[in-house]
């Protein structure tokens, strides 16, 4: 799949948004630290917020958006994931930890959004291995200010983290474990369907300026998204509906400029007729079939209906009879104001989805996100079959879109059966296909690390959501049957869903807090980007991520040398070269600061027994692995690992010591030193956060973020090309130490002078 088609990849959408909004100025909220810890498996995931602040915050809320379904510790099944950060103020100690783990492999990482641009770019930190990544956003408070939508109230905006999983296996990819099941089911390998579109675009006088301005920069863009083969109309309704066309045309270069110019002459006026203007475009696909093809109606709209048929219940009535379940129908609902309970009613009764677009500097953007999300058809009339299985979630889809994912779990009714079959039925441009796997149910591989329950937890979220759907299209007795289900399941798998609320309990004295799932119409202090309720891993590997080194080393019996990690532009496995131990090294250095950090090694151990960090000349912290010493030319202070968490600022620096770490900014550098204990052993590993830009910085952690490698193909030793010369290297794998976790990660050895273009003793010191 190409990266666009990977923005649609969606299981379900994650919005945190952590709000604190002191009313008056005597409450004297400060929030000390701020941690969002998130482990992903199998697109599911558990994440846990931990705050400190030193006066309960009166008006906290946690704003989770429907789309998917969390406990309490907020878990889910996880695909875009997106993080909104606007806690009214800089945090002092601001972190955000993500781990993804995948059994089919990593394919695509990328992390985007608000939060991801300015001084905060080189805040986000990624590393990838095979079959997991990791993710980590350290902003300093200072770099809290700025980012694009940042200001003196510190973050506001979103993190937006999106990745794929490798797909060899086009039948999908199914996971048994205690009696539930999964399946994944995406291929890609099957030619696109053509498409007839219509879009029906609300040009009333309620969408005047910005939100008119938008639509019409959408529709230019998705016009030059069509394909050759595709068919298209548009609509516009005020009072009056007005076809620009009477009929589909094929988008042809001479059909697309003329679109594009009719465009660009929308202008808003006048009332909303919305069931003249749907009854339009089901007529205009009705009236020009073509064999082979998938058709599909987009409405946008702002306002409820105010003119012609005004009556909800009558309006979707006629939507539904004259669709007749021949194409899906979907819902936009531009802005806070707009009827998003009748939009969703209506997209649902007609196969479709709703998806609010909200008024932002880029609603242009998600209106052609969602496009994308639905611009390549691949199958259609998919039926799902599972013998054996019962309790089944949805099995029946008149569509499959290139990028999206179709997930199915339930129950396996005889947990004694050690193989289970699963079988999909649909057509391709009119052909027949089938898709059928057998799968052992005893694989011990399919039961997912340090979360067995999983599935059982996917098999509820996934039942929950849709009951909830069903629901908004019964009545009576059968509508209460359906919420008094998916109230049980909420509360039996501790969910926060329209029906439960999350507590919140204030330590020590006991006070609660009641956070409810905010109702439509109601707006949270930053929307959500689109989302679609289908596959794609909202996480990417972004740049920022190469800009510094991470010490490694793998457990032995006597450790001769300290192994450090090099992350690569556009490379998936980085480069790690080896550094003989003892010695005292020069780790960074930025003479035009007046900073400088060091490190000091010992035989048969990993990573560094003391490491000292020199700041102008009256600062210098030394740290080792029993204490944390800082001197500021005039005080001394001393922490000790383990204590509570501590904070200590003074002219241009900043310590905060948590468990195992101690995050330190010095100027404009930022780096966090952790405390690794294997066995009897401990040591110390820096990871350098952020470091100022257009700078030379030298030292074993200071080299530039540009180094590239080619993989030459042919060899019978595996070779590099690394800085125009070629390397005999081999692939080992490495613990790095600048995580937490201390993962083993895959990369390529290469010599020391190759990646450093220096001689050992010019990197190293006499004294730390």
């Amino acid at each position: 799949m190409d990266r666009a088609a990977l923005r649609l990849i969606l299981l379900g959408v994650f919005l945190i948004s952590a709000t604190s909004n002191p009313v008056k100025k005597k409450q004297n909220v400060n929030i000390y630290s701020f941690y969002i810890n998130s482990t992903i498996t199998s697109r599911y995931a558990t994440t846990v917020i931990t705050s400190r602040v030193n006066a309960f915050i009166s008006k906290f809320r946690m704003w989770v958006n429907m789309s998917s379904v969390i406990q309490i510790e907020i878990k889910m099944p996880a695909g875009e994931l997106l993080i909104n950060a606007q806690p009214m103020q800089p945090v002092a100690d601001f972190k955000m930890d993500v781990h993804i783990q995948e059994k089919p492999g990593i394919s695509f990482l990328e992390v985007k959004g608000d939060l991801s641009t300015g001084d905060l770019a080189n805040a986000i930190k990624t590393t990838r291995a095979d079959k997991d990544a990791w993710v980590t956003f350290y902003p300093t408070r200072d770099q809290q200010t700025k980012c694009k939508s940042c200001g003196e109230n510190g973050l506001n905006g979103d993190l937006l983290i999106t990745y794929d999983v490798e797909r060899q296996n086009h039948k999908g990819e199914v996971m048994v474990s205690n009696g539930y099941f999964v399946h994944y089911f995406a291929p890609s390998d099957l030619p696109r369907i053509p498409k007839n579109v219509v879009f029906i675009i609300d040009q009333s006088s309620s969408m005047y300026d910005r939100k008119i301005e938008q639509t019409r920069l959408a529709l230019l863009r998705i016009l030059s998204d069509l394909g050759e083969d595709d068919h298209f109309g548009l609509i516009t309704f005020d009072s009056e509906v007005n076809l620009w066309k009477r009929e589909l045309l094929k988008a042809t270069e001479e059909n697309l400029k003329n679109a594009k110019s009719f465009v660009k002459e929308i202008r808003d006026r006048g009332a909303t007729d919305i069931n003249a203007a749907v009854l339009a475009g089901v007529d205009m696909i009705k009236q020009h079939p073509r064999e082979g093809t998938a058709s599909i109606l987009i409405l946008l709209t702002d306002g409820d209906p105010t003119t012609g048929e005004t009556n909800k219940e009558k309006i979707m009535a006629n939507v539904k009879e004259a669709i007749g379940t021949k194409f899906p129908l979907y819902c936009l609902g531009f802005g806070y104001d707009v009827n998003f309970d009748f939009l969703t009613k209506m997209s649902l009764e007609n196969s479709g989805v709703a998806r609010r677009i909200y008024e932002d500097s880029d609603a242009d953007l998600q209106l052609q996100g969602f496009y994308e999300e639905v611009a390549v058809p691949l199958l259609t009339d998919i039926q799902l079959k599972y013998p054996g299985g019962t309790n089944l979630t949805k099995t029946s889809f008149s569509l499959y879109f290139n990028g999206s994912e179709i997930v199915v779990s339930g129950q396996i009714t005889d947990n004694s059966v050690e193989s289970f079959t699963t079988e999909v039925i649909a057509l391709s441009k009119g052909n027949n296909v089938m898709y059928q796997d057998t799968i052992m149910t005893t694989d011990p591989s399919d039961v997912p690390p340090e979360n067995e329950d999983f599935m059982q937890r996917l098999w509820a979220y996934l039942t929950v959501k849709q009951l909830l759907e069903r629901q908004v299209l019964l009545k009576g007795q059968e509508k209460e049957d359906e919420k008094k289900e998916a109230l049980k399941l909420s509360l039996k798998y501790q969910f926060v869903t329209p029906l439960t609320s999350m507590v919140v309990t204030k330590p020590q004295e006991g006070d609660v807090e009641v956070a409810d799932k905010p109702k439509e119409g109601e707006a949270p202090p930053r929307p959500p980007a689109p989302g679609f309720s289908q596959q794609h891993h909202s996480l990417g590997l972004h740049d920022a991520a190469v800009d510094h080194l991470s010490l490694g080393g793998m457990d032995s019996p006597t450790v001769h040398s300290n192994r450090f990690l090099l992350p690569v532009v556009g490379q998936s496995k980085p480069l790690c070269f080896d550094v003989p131990v003892p010695h005292k090294l020069r780790l960074l250095q930025d003479s035009a600061s007046e900073f400088s950090m060091n490190g000091e090694s010992l035989t048969g151990q990993n990573g560094f027994h003391q490491i000292a960090l020199h700041y102008k000349t009256n600062h210098h912290l030394t740290i080792n692995t029993t204490s944390i010493r800082y001197h500021d030319g005039q005080n001394q202070v001393e922490f000790l690992w383990g204590q509570e968490p501590t904070q200590h600022n003074t002219e241009g620096v900043s310590l905060i010591l948590r468990s195992n770490e101690i995050d330190v900014t010095m100027g404009k550098i930022h780096i966090v030193i952790l405390l690794h204990k294997e066995k009897r052993d401990m040591c110390l590993c820096p990871a350098v956060q952020t470091r100022p830009k257009d700078v030379n910085l030298t030292g074993i952690l200071g080299k530039s973020p540009d180094i590239s490698y080619d993989e030459i193909q042919g060899t019978q030793t595996p070779t590099l090309k690394l800085k125009d010369q070629e390397v005999k290297t081999s692939r080992v794998m490495v613990k790095d130490y600048r995580l937490a976790s201390a993962p083993l990660v895959g990369c390529w050895l290469v010599p020391f002078q190759a990646v450093t273009q220096r001689e050992l003793s010019d990197l190293t010191v006499t004294q730390l």
